[in-house]
């Protein structure tokens, strides 16, 4: 037989309608005192417990930062040991698909539902983009629950798998459409770019960084030596030496129409960049734009 529980709060017994009940009182969130009743003391001690725990969650609750307070300081501790493009494209994604969602809400309140419809109209984009998201969701809240901001983690099961528009297969450009696009855009501004991006297989943002003297053209070996990255900050050109990783940084060797491409380029330019505007100055995304606009597909 269990034995009876003795209450460790102060009680008194009350009449009603000719029943006798126990009851105590418990201080809530408000620092109101409510009444809980008990047939038994059993059952009062029960009540209260119950009644105290749900006064401990509302005012955990309320001390709880907003969704947004919590997402902005979560980035700005990542500031600290990431690179400032992740950055940037890690502030993006938070403020438009969990800020602009969930901002409002205590973090302590949101829920696994609440956190699936945010991630609804996210399953409509690509699945990187889907993927990310579900990480960075993952990585907020797990660190929340690591410093004790909430008590229940609603990401534990989230799962990235199946989500998002898969990407479709590109198809690479035959000879015939390589020597095509070449003839169309030759003597044009993009013809240097695309030379480039097609016999030496830099990727743009390697491309728009690069100063002639990381084009080596006297050389027995002709090369391009991959050492800074291009992105731009409010439509401005921002050139970074950090790279997105240690095998961003290689030596790339050109074949020779590609260098003698080069070498004409570099006879015309005035500007320590391969790829400049009038002003001999990185593109800004803008100036990319209308770069890009000269080819027809």
């Amino acid at each position: 037989m269990p034995r009876k529980r003795i209450p460790n709060f102060n009680y008194s017994d009350v009449t009603i309608n000719g029943h006798k009940y126990f009851k105590a009182y418990v201080m809530n969130a408000d620092h109101k005192l409510i009444i809980v009743y008990g047939k038994t003391l059993d059952e009062l001690c029960q009540k209260y417990d119950e009644a105290e725990q749900r006064s401990e969650n509302d005012a955990f609750n309320r001390r709880s930062p907003t969704v947004k307070e919590y997402c902005e300081k979560w980035l700005l501790m990542q500031s600290a040991h990431i690179r400032e493009t992740t950055l940037i494209d890690y502030t993006s994604k938070v403020k438009r698909h969990i800020i602009a969602p969930l901002g409002h809400m205590k973090i302590a309140e949101v829920t696994a539902d609440d956190i699936k419809m945010a991630l609804v109209p996210v399953s409509k984009k690509s699945a990187s983009v889907f993927k990310s998201v579900n990480i960075l969701y993952k990585c907020i809240f797990n660190s929340a629950e690591d410093s004790k901001i909430i008590t229940y983690n609603p990401t534990r099961f989230l799962s990235a798998k199946g989500g998002g528009v898969p990407q479709k297969d590109r198809e690479s450009l035959t000879d015939e459409q390589v020597e095509r696009l070449l003839d169309t855009i030759r003597d044009l501004p993009p013809y240097v770019f695309v030379m480039i991006g097609l016999y030496a297989g830099l990727r743009r943002e390697e491309i728009l960084a690069l100063k002639w003297e990381c084009v080596f053209l006297d050389t027995e070996a002709p090369y391009i030596a991959v050492r800074r990255a291009w992105h731009t900050e409010n439509n401005r050109p921002v050139i970074m030496t950090q790279l997105k990783t240690k095998a961003a940084r290689r030596d790339v060797a050109i074949p020779d129409q590609l260098a003698e491409c080069l070498r004409e380029a570099r006879k015309n330019s005035s500007s320590e960049y391969v790829v400049a505007n009038n002003d001999g100055e990185p593109l800004s995304y803008t100036q990319f734009k209308l770069l890009w606009r000269y080819i027809k597909v």
